[in-house]
């Protein structure tokens, strides 16, 4: 069984993830742009992303990386501005 892990850009240091994150990122300011909510696209990625992530990897391997993502959450990791 291949070893899934979601790391942070820094982490993951590839050019591959940093262009990868541009086009989702542009994929999301043309969705909003077309008038679609941010939180619906937000959630249709996610599920693409779980689909992808399934098709390669297995749902146990997807379960268990999804187990670790409340902790990661809190901890501020996936948040954009600046906390206090």
């Amino acid at each position: 069984m291949t070893h899934l892990s979601l790391t942070s850009l820094e982490e993951a240091g590839g050019e591959q993830h940093r262009a990868a994150l541009v086009y989702v990122t542009e994929a999301f300011a043309e969705a909003l742009l077309a008038g679609i909510e941010g939180d619906s696209f937000a959630q249709a990625a996610l599920s693409a992303a779980l689909q992808e992530l399934v098709a390669t990897y297995g749902e146990e391997t997807v379960a268990t990386l999804a187990e670790a993502l409340p902790i990661r959450v809190r901890a501020g990791e996936f948040t954009l501005t600046a906390r206090h």
